[in-house]
């Protein structure tokens, strides 16, 4: 008999413990895609259409500007190019264009600028004059833009299709060490699965309280530490999980399987509860997928020991 009931607890503590996991699934789920669109790039024309589906990111090209992948960001970007193939069905190709975007071509495109020194910001401003002439996206002309970080994106809607603009930070020539490939593989990880995902940054204020996915971001003051400092790098790792968690790569499929018109509208959270057993049972063979190891964080905690 006590073996019997001793089966029984671990099967109801089994049950208790997969519910809990749906239930904060679904809530973050409901607080980084359920949202509407409030602001945007001032002297925009208003006209044109914004519409947030993640399908749409099937069948993008990857096309690399500025300096050529690091061996770090290398890792990083085969292991996301084979993720995003798997799930979506579609490859994700990728090609290094020179200096300047205008190689890219205008079909669906997803451009990476990368740098290591100093932020390019008169790159990115030709860089975004030129996808306003291909995409026609309506933005004043003549503006100059400077980045605000070292990783950012935003994907941009035009009269002419939409195009995606990624600017991160790699290492150097030189190899680096512990810290910086942690800082480096972080910030590209998550400027890369927000691109394809649209999922909004979820801010995180209790610092004990386990994390459940790479968007969740507990607030650091950083100042003006320079990024390229270990003391900035630090607080970047602190402040969330170096790479995705298994909610992260659940959400990748809802996105790319959705039926939904968007996948930031309330029907999208339906779809996922509808759906989350068959979501769950994908999410888990490919989080445990050795091909996109560079990806992962298997403990989904922020790193606070890295020195």
């Amino acid at each position: 008999m006590r073996v019997i009931r001793l089966a029984l607890m671990l099967i109801f503590a089994g049950l208790a413990a997969q519910a809990e996991q749906r239930e904060d699934y679904l809530e973050m789920a409901r607080r980084g895609w359920s949202y509407e669109l409030r602001t945007t790039m001032i002297g925009r024309d208003m006209a044109i259409p914004v519409r947030i589906n993640g399908r749409d990111m099937a069948g993008a090209a990857l096309c690399v500007v500025g300096e050529k992948p690091h061996a770090e960001t290398r890792a990083v970007l085969t292991a996301f190019r084979g993720l995003i193939g798997e799930v979506y069905g579609k490859p994700l190709p990728m090609r290094f264009a020179g200096a300047t975007a205008q190689g890219c071509g205008a079909g669906r495109v997803v451009l990476l600028r990368l740098y290591s020194g100093r932020p390019p910001n008169r790159a990115l401003s030709a860089d975004v004059a030129w996808m306003n002439s291909a995409f026609g996206l309506g933005l004043p002309r003549g503006r100059d833009y400077a980045a605000m970080s070292p990783a950012m994106a935003q994907t941009f809607f035009g009269h002419l299709g939409q195009v995606t603009h990624i600017m991160v930070k790699q290492p150097g020539p030189s190899t680096p060490g512990t810290l910086e490939r942690k800082f480096y593989r972080s910030i590209l990880v998550e400027e890369l699965y927000q691109s394809f995902t649209f999922g909004m940054d979820v801010l995180k204020f209790d610092r004990d309280a386990r994390f459940v996915s790479k968007l969740q971001e507990f607030p650091v003051n950083m100042g003006r530490m320079p990024w390229s400092s270990r003391g900035f790098m630090r607080a970047i790792l602190g402040s969330n999980p170096v790479g995705l968690c298994r909610f992260d790569v659940f959400m990748l499929h809802a996105v790319a399987q959705s039926p939904g018109a968007q996948t930031n509208a309330p029907e999208f959270i339906e779809f996922i509860d509808a759906n989350y057993e068959r979501l769950d049972a994908l999410s888990a063979e490919s989080f445990a997928d050795a091909r996109f190891a560079p990806l992962m964080d298997p403990d989904c905690a922020a790193d606070r020991t890295v020195r």
